[in-house]
């Protein structure tokens, strides 16, 4: 503004912020009987706000006063409201930008003469942002009080205030534009936070578990195994071992004993899982090594169960639509009864996973996934 003044070569007569400029505009609107409406954000603000403004001038005449806590289909009674008032003048105080918005996005349709987006105005005077002493005020030196707070001030607007305000905004528009690399990526953060958190949370548990399987069964306390991932890559899987170890030799011999229809081998009473590897199981906690496979990106918390190459191998091609999505840790048919549903189910359930899945799903099935935990439904 300074500039465009030095342009047209002039300069500004006073420098007036928007606490200057609240008391002109109550002077004149009280001067010319007009009727003031106040419509503020914070719960109690705008109130307080026209109090103090009756305070400056005895004569205004307040139309009302309203908060902003409000959702888009109240805007219609809002501005009735407004309207119905008889207000002159319309005061709004939601704040940059929101109250440009709304002024511009609504301007036609309110009957008030003047209408004022006044920032932190509301604020300001209903004693929410301090105030400078009253005997710097008569001396006419509340510049002093001004330069002391900036400093506060600035690093809450600029340093804290508006880089928030721009992020919300980038990822809100991003979102919009790009939804399904917005969940990608919120998608994968949330797997880092909740894997890394766990892996050093459960340490203790980890280690007796060690210690129960070195104490039962010699051999390794880890087992591995090649899975199916995303788009058919192969990946090395981590579990607790929870069988002898020449469970993979006598898998053949033992496949007429599997429970579920279709591909997928699960049997209660399979011989080869150890005393302690029956409880892992019924708890799942011969899964918790799986949470490294989260936070190498192998595997994330919510998505189908990774299957071995053999069972691919022998998919119907309607199955293979499951490897379009991160295997996880837990999943639509983990959270319904696990080895209860049969192959046909869990690959509907998988595929209907893939088509709708988005972040809020992934937090309710994680919540879900606790409740299955404790319930022990479909584990062994």
């Amino acid at each position: 503004m300074q500039i465009a003044a030095k342009l047209e070569k002039s300069r500004f007569t006073e420098n007036l912020n928007g606490t200057d400029l609240f008391p002109a505009i109550v002077s004149a609107a009280a001067e010319r009987k007009m009727k003031v409406y106040f419509f503020g954000s914070r719960l109690g603000i705008a109130e307080k706000a026209a109090i103090a403004a009756v305070a400056l001038n005895k004569n205004l005449q307040i139309a009302g006063t309203r908060n902003g806590f409000f959702s888009a289909r109240d805007e219609n009674a809002i501005i009735d409201s407004i309207n119905a008032s008889g207000a002159d003048v319309l005061l709004v105080g939601l704040g940059v930008p929101l109250q440009d918005i709304w002024i511009a996005r609504n301007r036609h349709r309110l009957s008030a003469k003047v209408v004022f987006g006044v920032g932190a105005q509301f604020d300001f005077w209903s004693g929410s942002i301090s105030r400078a002493p009253s005997s710097l005020r008569r001396l006419g030196m509340e510049w002093i009080w001004r330069l002391a707070v900036e400093p506060k001030r600035m690093f809450s607007r600029y340093v804290i205030g508006n880089p928030v305000f721009v992020g919300r905004s980038f990822l809100s528009t991003f979102k919009k534009q790009f939804p399904s690399i917005f969940d990608n990526f919120a998608k994968r953060s949330l797997d880092l936070i909740l894997s890394g958190g766990a892996l050093v949370g459960l340490m203790p548990l980890i280690g007796l578990i060690a210690l129960a399987i070195r104490l039962e069964t010699k051999g390794p306390i880890f087992f591995t195994q090649l899975r199916v991932g995303q788009h058919g890559k192969i990946f090395k899987i981590y579990k607790f071992r929870s069988m002898y170890l020449d469970a993979e030799a006598r898998r053949q011999a033992v496949l007429h004993l599997s429970e579920r229809k279709g591909v997928c081998f699960k049997s209660k009473n399979d011989p080869r899982i150890t005393k302690v590897g029956k409880i892992l199981r019924r708890l799942s906690l011969d899964e918790l090594p799986q949470i490294l496979n989260v936070w190498k990106g192998d595997m994330a918390i919510v998505g189908p169960r990774p299957a071995l190459p053999q069972e691919v191998a022998a998919y119907p091609k309607i199955a293979l639509g499951r490897l379009e999505s991160k295997p996880g840790l837990t999943g639509l048919w983990q959270v319904s009864g696990r080895a209860e549903i049969d192959f046909d189910r869990m690959i509907n359930m998988d595929l209907a996973y893939g088509r709708t899945r988005n972040i809020i799903s992934d937090l309710a099935m994680i919540a879900l996934m606790f409740r299955a935990l404790i319930t022990g439904r479909g584990a062994y």
